[in-house]
């Protein structure tokens, strides 16, 4: 009786685990076949770094090169103070503040509820908020580093017209596509985190900062948004 008890249980807990994960792998399967492509070809010609240097001048890059300070918050959950001309930057998240120093990581320093702390947990700390910054800063910079010394560009023709193929140093691609402007209207991704090649995000809601560089301040991929907001660019 206890066995056959036993094996009612197992079969309760089997029940909802295919219950919970069955419409998750059905709806995965729906997105990887509807929106996985494979990375297109790229023709690498100087019309290439034409199309990039548009997309840079139509952003401001001169502006973005000579602001020392840029200050945002991704998400809601990060916020972040760059000093650029210090090569230094501050990250805030929940009770912890990193300062990074990129030039001398004997200079970076770690912090919770405001406490200096050392050691293995400094160095946690420090490893994250590397992390952090080199995620959304992308988010937040991407356009301006298609001329980042090791990016391969390309040209690729779309339906649209011509897009603009940036792939870096890792193995990720993106693939810009422009308005008339040169202005960035989306990308399409090719990246090892993500477990669906070709996934398109928005690059929209644009703001000026005072030092008169853009930047975006929401992406959509798929159902989910991605807010930028607090952004403050100072000569």
């Amino acid at each position: 009786m206890a066995k056959r008890k036993k094996k009612n249980i197992w079969k309760i807990i089997l029940g909802i685990v295919v219950f919970l994960t069955l419409p998750s792998v059905i709806f995965f399967a729906f997105l990887y076949f509807k929106y996985n492509e494979n990375l297109p070809n790229a023709r690498v010609s100087e019309k290439a770094d034409v199309l990039a240097s548009k997309m840079t001048k139509a952003l401001n890059k001169q502006a973005f090169d000579s602001t020392k300070v840029f200050e945002w918050t991704f998400k809601s959950k990060r916020h972040y103070k760059w000093e650029k001309h210090k090569n230094e930057c501050e990250v805030y998240w929940k009770d912890h503040k990193v300062r990074l120093n990129f030039d001398d990581s004997t200079l970076n320093q770690a912090y919770v509820h405001s406490f200096k702390v050392d050691g293995e947990l400094a160095e946690e700390l420090t490893q994250k908020a590397h992390q952090y910054f080199r995620n959304d800063t992308f988010w937040v910079f991407a356009p301006y580093m298609v001329f980042d010394e090791g990016v391969k560009r390309g040209l690729v023709n779309t339906p649209e017209g011509e897009a603009l193929l940036v792939t870096y140093n890792s193995g990720d691609s993106f693939l810009w596509e422009l308005d008339d402007s040169g202005k960035p209207m989306c990308f399409k991704m090719w990246t090892k985190e993500l477990p669906i090649d070709g996934l398109e995000a928005s690059w929209s809601d644009w703001t000026t900062t005072e030092s008169g560089v853009l930047l975006p301040t929401y992406h959509n991929i798929l159902f989910f948004g991605m807010e930028i907001s607090d952004i403050k660019g100072t000569p």
